[in-house]
């Protein structure tokens, strides 16, 4: 008997795949576009996300450039990015918009790790809520007669080890980015 693994599979992936976006959009000293990416712009009637409305660039390692292709959505997109509480300033210039990400100071860098060690925990929290139903239907399998106890082992053995690869993963990617906050 073969146990299918497909969904949990997927779960995982889409979990990693979850735990590395929020990441990009914790800042750090660098400039990037990721960090305006939950950034909603009032424009034409809807919330919409900055790359909608204008281009997004990267000036230099401290700065983007923000070009509307619309000038009537420069003073919200400038709005939208003050009240976002991303720390970052604006300057309305006859190009568009300049994004300036000041230096980080060590309080900020500290609680900047909080909130990525947070959205780690929260990615493992998804996990364990994962396995917990994969390991409830291979119990069920087992009492309904369908596997027996020895199988049952081999597939929580094996449930066990796309888990810790994907623990793996996520630790990676939160080591990754702790190191970028705290240069």
């Amino acid at each position: 008997m073969q146990y299918n693994f497909t969904e949990i599979k997927k779960n995982v992936k889409e979990t990693e795949e979850w735990l590395k976006k929020e990441f990009s959009s914790v800042r750090t000293g660098r400039a990037s576009p990721a960090i305006l990416d939950g950034v909603k712009v009032e424009a034409y009637g809807n919330d919409m996300p900055i790359s909608q409305v204008a281009n997004i660039s990267v000036e230099d390692a401290r700065m983007l450039r923000i070009s509307p292709w619309d000038n009537s959505v420069t003073k919200s997109i400038e709005k939208a990015i003050l009240v976002s509480d991303l720390g970052l300033s604006v300057t309305v210039d006859d190009k568009g918009l300049r994004v300036v990400f000041p230096d980080l100071t060590s309080d900020r860098r500290q609680s900047l790790v909080k909130v990525a060690k947070q959205k780690l925990e929260d990615a493992r929290i998804k996990l364990r809520g994962d396995r917990e139903k994969v390991l409830k239907d291979i119990d069920k399998k087992e009492k309904e007669g369908g596997m027996s106890e020895d199988e049952k082992f081999r597939f929580k053995t094996e449930l066990q080890k796309i888990l810790d690869d994907s623990t793996k993963v996520l630790e990676d990617a939160f080591t990754k980015k702790e190191k970028e906050i705290l240069e």
